[in-house]
């Protein structure tokens, strides 16, 4: 982990750290083409393929950059962020140019803070504002403990109780992009893949601004078995989005996810040796 695309991961996640700083300055060391965009005040870093760009809609990686307050934040997102940056490099090796990738700010909300305050809403508004949100948005978010692929459905529960004609279309759009991320993993023949609710990322602001997003998390196989069988409890995926709602079920939360947004999300949480099958998969995702 000393050198390559994770070499500064690190540092990424050292105390004090300027995660966009780091960030961007190892964008131009890898050379790929970046953009700083600010939006409500959030500073979300657009990375390009470079090049002559296919028209039509496009898959659009993303991962949130930001940390909560007191934790080194190296699987909520540092994994996922590197992960992605190394997904471009391979993309760009394959000469494959119809990608983005969006490395957010400001997923982690504070204390009475709503959707409508996380980075992702108002940048899926500007997006769609664009005419952008027909694209493909796909978010990955602590991608680096485990080794089993988690494509979640909290987007199924974030949306049960909206209505109208808007609502509708945007959970069939979900669930095409949920369809198209088995069918990638079936191509690649992954045999740890789990469909299972998981607590909300960016595709939380994502579908309030009306814009179609599926999340994918990973984790180790033992933790995956269970929540296998939890997720189809009435409540649980409640519990996943916020604690208070079932805290009878906080206990059989996955202990990996317990560690996020704390202290002991560290760097000795990570398998850095599953990380190539999430490259892997996110690679498979803009090349169908």
């Amino acid at each position: 982990m000393g050198s390559g695309p994770y070499g500064r991961l690190r540092e990424f996640i050292a105390p004090g750290a300027d995660r966009l700083g780091i960030l961007t300055a190892f964008l131009g060391e890898v050379r790929l083409p970046y953009r700083t965009v600010d939006i409500a005040g959030n500073r979300h870093v657009f990375v390009f393929p470079g090049g002559r760009e296919a028209a039509g809609p496009k898959p659009v990686l993303i991962a949130h950059y930001d940390r909560a307050a007191g934790s080194p934040g190296a699987n909520d997102n540092s994994a996922a962020v590197f992960i992605l940056a190394e997904t471009a490099v391979k993309l760009r090796e394959k000469d494959i140019g119809n990608w983005l990738v969006i490395f957010t700010d400001k997923e982690e909300l504070s204390g009475g803070e709503g959707i409508r305050e996380q980075g992702s809403y108002t940048l899926a508004k500007s997006l769609r504002d664009a005419g952008l949100g027909r694209n493909r948005f796909y978010i990955f978010d602590a991608c680096g403990a485990g080794d089993t692929l988690v494509i979640s459905t909290t987007a199924d529960r974030l949306m049960q109780d909206e209505g109208g004609i808007g609502i509708a279309k945007t959970m069939r759009q979900v669930r095409l992009l949920r369809n198209r991320a088995l069918e990638a993993s079936r191509r690649l023949a992954m045999e740890k893949v789990l469909l299972a609710p998981t607590p909300f990322s960016d595709d939380a602001g994502f579908l309030r601004a009306g814009i179609a997003a599926q999340t994918f998390t990973v984790l180790p196989g033992a933790e995956a078995a269970q929540l296998a069988i939890l997720g189809r409890k009435t409540g649980f995926a409640e519990a996943l989005i916020s604690r208070e709602a079932a805290p009878h079920f906080s206990r059989y939360i996955p202990e990996t996810w317990r560690t996020l947004n704390g202290p002991a999300d560290g760097f000795v949480r990570l398998t850095p040796e599953h990380f190539t099958r999430i490259v892997r998969f996110a690679c498979e995702l803009c090349g169908e």
